[in-house]
């Protein structure tokens, strides 16, 4: 696409001209034969601002080479660098760049200014993922003033250039390969893959301190050595993660250890695919069902762990929304689309005691027939707000406000622990690793 180009006056330009607009109207006046004179002024001025364009540096000559990352991870930094040649002559003087992006990212700083070197220039710009889904850095905007700095001139490019904003997989693919390393700790409690569950795995030979219940004596008799049976955790489960994308899920959490922002249902996406992995490494199914006021999303348990990438990319159809959460259509509807049991794993939040009771009702129709792992997040500024000195009455009273929000939060919890529900009520910091936890405990149990 053709870029556009600008031309105008400095300020320093209109100020000199407008200089000669009293000087002429004062001799006009009081000295008639030589208004002549302030006319000659502005013409000066005029004719200046006319021969600092000629000399200024061509608008052809200006083509910026912009680098920027094809791809990028939801809540990371980037640099994108632009680069122009306009070879020898006369420097452009001062010069300026902007981007035009969309609301997915933030650049910095927003009018950069360009360092001039022999026959080029360089500027440099961060870029801030900040929501999911595909940024596009529109256009690129360059000025710079003539030699004189009495014009600037001003070429537009359009750019059109879309990044692909998806969840941190590299943090997945990270932590689970720390996960799968023999010595291995989730949280506090070892991986725990081999050894547990009734699915059976092999012969070893039996040692002191085995279970001795373990022993196969038949083919101990056989071989005429103690040999005892190894089990595994049993596989080919479905896994469904539920995402609620209401606009609650749109707030901003604080990881309070890295200070990194992200919005609630990034955090969800991204340890619901850290689990999704770990899932299909060891042989279970994975789908996803995604709702707001409505369900718009539903991607039937698929397995192996060349699914990941797809899984991925479906992911990214998981969008932010500002509609309330029906609670009562969206899991009535994931119950309906399950022909098998299931473990569902519900990433939602809620703050007040009516849509909770909603929440609930429909999680006793889940509970029928399938496991269910709800996955809240902890309202970190309900326990700032409770936990802070009260100075003043209004201190206090907002104090009593959150503990009483935490509260009924807490009765809500709490009842649904006791329906059966496996609940968790994490930070940011510790959202992952309870969720993997929860899963692994589920499948040492052979509770799926």
């Amino acid at each position: 696409m053709k870029f556009r180009t600008q031309t105008y006056p400095t300020r320093a330009a209109v100020f000199a001209a407008a200089l000669g607009l009293p000087a002429t109207l004062l001799l006009a006046i009081f000295l008639p034969d030589l208004w002549l004179i302030g006319a000659g002024w502005i013409a000066a001025v005029l004719g200046l601002i006319l021969l600092d364009a000629l000399l200024s540096t061509s608008i052809q000559r200006m083509e910026p080479h912009l680098e920027a990352p094809s791809s990028g991870y939801v809540g990371h930094d980037y640099d994108i660098r632009v680069t122009t040649e306009f070879g020898p002559g006369i420097p452009p003087r001062a010069p300026e760049q902007r981007l035009s992006v969309n609301d997915r990212i933030t650049v910095s700083p927003a009018l950069a200014r360009a360092g001039v070197g022999d026959g080029g220039m360089l500027s440099l710009f961060g870029m801030r993922t900040d929501l999911r889904g595909t940024a596009i850095l529109a256009r690129l905007w360059t000025r710079w003033q003539g030699p004189l700095g009495l014009i600037w001139r001003q070429r537009i490019d359009p750019l059109q250039r879309e990044i692909p904003v998806t969840s941190d997989t590299q943090m997945v693919r990270d932590t689970a390969a720390e996960i799968f390393t023999n010595d291995a700790n989730i949280g506090q409690k070892l991986q725990r893959l081999r050894g547990d569950g009734t699915e059976f795995e092999g012969l070893t030979e039996w040692l002191p301190g085995m279970d001795k219940r373990s022993i196969d004596w038949k083919h101990s008799a056989r071989h005429g050595n103690l040999l005892s049976r190894e089990f595994r955790a049993e596989r080919n489960h479905n896994i469904i993660f539920a995402f609620d994308t209401g606009h609650l899920m749109a707030e901003e959490v604080e990881n309070v250890e890295s200070g990194e922002a992200m919005t609630k249902l990034d955090r969800a996406l991204n340890a619901a695919l850290l689990m999704a992995f770990v899932s299909l490494k060891i042989g279970d199914k994975v789908g996803l069902y995604a709702f707001d006021q409505k369900p718009y999303l539903y991607a039937p348990a698929i397995g192996n762990t060349r699914s990941f990438a797809q899984i991925r990319r479906v992911s990214a159809q998981v969008d932010y929304s500002t509609a309330e959460t029906n609670f009562t259509l969206g899991l009535s509807q994931l119950a309906q689309n399950l022909q098998r049991r299931t473990l569902i794993v519900v990433f939602t939040d809620f703050v007040d005691s009516t849509q909770a009771e909603l929440m609930v009702e429909n999680m006793v129709r889940l509970l029928k027939r399938h496991i269910v792992i709800f996955v809240a997040f902890r309202n970190t500024a309900l326990d700032q707000l409770i936990t802070q000195d009260a100075l003043t009455p209004e201190d206090a009273a907002a104090s009593l406000i959150g503990d009483g929000l935490m509260r009924e939060r807490e009765v809500v919890l709490k009842r649904l622990e006791r329906m059966g529900v496996n609940v968790i009520d994490a930070d940011a910091k510790t959202l992952n690793m309870k969720v993997l936890n929860t899963y692994f405990l589920l499948k040492a149990r052979n509770a799926i």
